[in-house]
This record gives structure tokens, C-alpha cells and sequence, in this order.
């Protein structure tokens, strides 16, 4: 997954011109790639594995937890973005996809703040206002204030 464009193959060169390397530990250059476990627990090769296991573990409970609050009432993204947080303290796959992602939310948010976007937004919302006002106007009409599942044979 390229995070630094859509483009495919591109290689992210510094201002001086050198290619950004990746460091022998996974981290790219200045940006941080790799396990943020602290350097006693990354030592020992048996912590270290334990360490990650145990946030593989929390990450996977909190997105299980936010896909199950999806249907259900709850911030459902909001803790499947959280647990994937979580997973990038330890996993560079998981810093990569949250980093696209955070692109991806930013370039969304830019897009919904261009005033013709928000014009067609109200626009639209407002005409689907009309529409529902409208059919629950009817539906009063027709029936009264009775739920749909005690009309009988009207």
C-alpha cells in the first residue's frame, strides 16, 4: 500500500533529493514506522512477542467491538478506528492502513467543505425532507396516528 499517493510506484525523495530509505528496524526515515513498545520489552525477543500478541489481542476485542456496535447503538467506526489505533503501536500494516485512512478522512472533509458540494448537500437533504414529510403526511391522512402493525383491513 502506497501511503504517500495514489500513484502507482512512486519512491518519496526527500527535499535534498536522497530516496527515503527504510531502516533496518522497519522505520521509514522520519516517519516513526515500527513498534512503539518500549526498549526493555523490544530486548527481549520472548516479551517482545508476548507484548505484541497481548496488543494483537486488545486491538482485536476493541474492532470486534465496534463491529458488533455497527447495527447497534454506539460510535461503531469510532472504536474500529480506536482498535486500529491500537494495533498501530505494534504493527507497521496497521500504521500504514490508519495513515491512508487519516488521508483519506482529510481530503473527504476538504471535499464536503468546497461551498458547491455544500449547496447540493442542503439541496439534496431538503428535498429528501419534503419527500419523507410527505409520506408521513399521507400515512396520517390515510390511517390517522396508528402504528402500521394495528391497522387491520382498513
Amino acid at each position: 500500500m502506497n501511503t504517500g499517493s495514489d500513484e502507482p510506484g512512486e519512491v518519496a525523495v526527500a527535499p535534498d533529493g536522497a530516496a527515503d530509505e527504510t531502516r533496518a528496524d522497519g522505520a521509514r526515515g522520519g516517519q516513526g514506522l515500527g513498534s512503539k513498545a518500549p526498549e526493555f520489552i523490544k530486548a527481549r525477543r520472548a516479551l517482545h512477542l508476548s507484548w505484541q500478541v497481548g496488543v494483537f489481542v486488545i486491538g482485536l476485542a476493541v474492532v470486534v467491538a465496534g463491529i458488533i456496535m455497527l447495527p447497534l447503538p454506539g460510535p461503531g467506526w469510532v472504536v474500529i478506528f480506536g482498535g486500529m489505533a491500537i494495533w498501530a503501536t505494534e504493527f507497521v500494516w496497521a500504521q500504514l492502513v490508519l495513515r491512508w485512512t487519516k488521508r483519506k478522512v482529510t481530503e473527504a472533509a476538504q471535499r464536503a467543505l468546497d461551498p458547491a458540494v455544500r449547496r447540493r448537500n442542503i439541496v439534496l437533504t431538503s428535498i429528501g425532507l419534503v419527500v419523507v414529510i410527505t409520506l408521513v403526511g399521507i400515512y396520517v391522512w390515510k390511517f390517522g396516528a396508528v402504528m402500521p402493525w394495528k391497522i387491520k383491513d382498513q
